[in-house]
């Protein structure tokens, strides 16, 4: 389940179909458009979609707020100005860390975005139980509605527990076993003993201390260590080439 994303008067089908296109982008594809200035269904907004069809194929209009808002047990409005209403302010962020809550304990949650010229009116926000307040530069706070619910859709989807924050593409390999990585610095200090790199003799314990510390501090695959041996054989046959 996921939140209802309700769009206040859009005036524009692209901006519908382009608000379509970033809910689905994250996983929302339950719209909700109340008195659309251009009428629906809207050409426009289907070719602005861009594979996103099915969210406005599923998208429901409304006569008013009160309308579309009608079987939702908690509605956040987003705002880029101060309000003359007292209701909580949270940033879309904690906005959805909330709405995840509620979701997952039954709710039908809404978020409400107003209408692209002027935003929502203090009428549309009074119906809703919460605030989201997205922060962006004072002196130019105005986002386009695709923005808007791009930024919404995003920390939903982190809420939702759906992001990976790190991960590592190997390309093919696997990461070296500390056996493998044990060889390669053995391979690295029989040559360079060889080649006298470990001199003055006082030094080369400490020397090759530091060597051993620096390969157990790199992360290597087994394509690298692969490489580096290559490399060494190579360059030690160049220099025997005599």
């Amino acid at each position: 389940m996921t939140p209802t994303f309700v769009l206040t008067r859009p005036q524009m089908g692209e901006n519908i179909g382009a608000a379509a296109r970033a809910m689905l982008n994250f996983g929302v594809d339950r719209m909700r458009i109340i008195d659309p200035r251009d009428g629906w269904p809207n050409p426009a907004a289907v070719a602005l979609a861009s594979g996103a069809g099915r969210v406005l194929d599923g998208a429901t209009v409304h006569a008013d707020v009160a309308d579309a808002l009608a079987d939702c047990t908690f509605v956040y409005a987003t705002t880029a100005r101060q309000r003359d209403l007292t209701k909580p302010v949270q940033s879309p962020e904690a906005a959805m860390r909330d709405a995840a809550k509620r979701i997952a304990a039954g709710g039908h949650v809404a978020v409400m975005f107003g209408p692209e010229r002027a935003g929502l009116e203090n009428d549309d926000i009074s119906q809703a139980n919460a605030l989201i307040s997205v922060p962006v530069n004072p002196e130019f706070p105005s986002l386009n509605l695709a923005q808007c619910v791009l930024l919404v859709g995003y920390e939903w989807m982190r809420a939702a527990g759906d992001v990976v924050h790190e991960t590592v593409e190997m390309a093919g390999t696997e990461w070296a076993t500390g056996q493998e990585v044990d060889h390669l610095a053995r391979h690295f200090e029989e040559r360079l003993d060889d080649a006298g790199f470990f001199y003055p003799e006082h030094k080369s314990d400490s020397m090759r201390l530091n060597l051993r510390n620096m390969w157990s501090r790199m992360p290597l695959t087994r394509a690298d260590v692969q490489t580096l041996h290559g490399m060494l054989r190579q360059m030690v046959r160049w220099a025997n080439r005599g």
